[in-house]
């Protein structure tokens, strides 16, 4: 039942809170745009647990749905958008115990990656805080996050517990729907190209124009 009363004064970030859901449910709704069907979690203890954590914001501290890593601490999130997203920022939430991520490592458009691939450098590396209640948000060189089809998060370790559990991932940023404007292009300059001839008896206008 937590997070739903206005009347726990805990000082400073009170008024923030207040005026968080609505606006930052719309900004972090990047979860209905992942292809679900193809997301993969590696290391899950249990298969499709991984799928569970991509939730509605006003679902980010439900303790019911979860991911645990299996073998060992570490967890590698495969996310396939259904288009192309702008990606601002990733809020991480797990327990406010040793069993949090402790660091975060974000790759691009590298399909189907697995352990093996996170030897090479990512697009970006965070050290985490504990955050149970789904409050930090870890903010994106959008420069290097802006044409992202495919996002994989790895996991490398937590606190020091022998597995890592995961409640929420947020993400927050903007989606463009996939195109195909090409065949549209195509079409119109095939059924243009008889009318060449008459374009370059034209050819000192356009030149003077440009």
């Amino acid at each position: 039942m937590s997070g739903h009363g206005h009347g726990h004064g805990h000082g400073g970030g009170c008024c923030e809170v207040d005026h968080e859901p609505a606006e930052r449910g719309l900004e972090y709704g990047l979860y209905r745009r992942i292809d679900t069907e193809k997301l993969q979690c590696l290391n899950e203890s249990r298969d499709g647990d991984g799928k569970l954590v991509f939730k509605p914001w006003d679902q980010r501290t439900d303790r019911e749905k979860y991911v645990e890593s299996d073998a060992d601490e570490e967890l590698l999130f495969n996310i396939p958008f259904t288009g192309s997203v702008k990606l601002k920022g990733i809020i991480i939430s797990g327990e406010d115990d040793e069993s949090h991520p402790a660091e975060m490592r974000l790759y691009k458009n590298i399909p189907q990656m697995s352990f093996d691939d996170t030897s090479r450098e990512p697009e970006q590396a965070f050290r985490l805080n504990r955050d149970a209640l789904a409050e930090l948000e870890y903010p994106t060189k959008i420069a290097r996050f802006s044409n992202v089809h495919h996002l994989s998060i790895h996991i490398p370790r937590n606190f020091g517990a022998d597995s890592t559990r995961v409640y929420y991932i947020g993400l927050r940023g903007q989606y463009a729907e996939a195109h195909r404007h090409e065949v549209t292009i195509c079409n119109y300059e095939a059924a243009a190209n008889p009318a060449d001839h008459k374009v370059e008896t034209m050819t000192p206008q356009t030149h003077f124009i440009s």
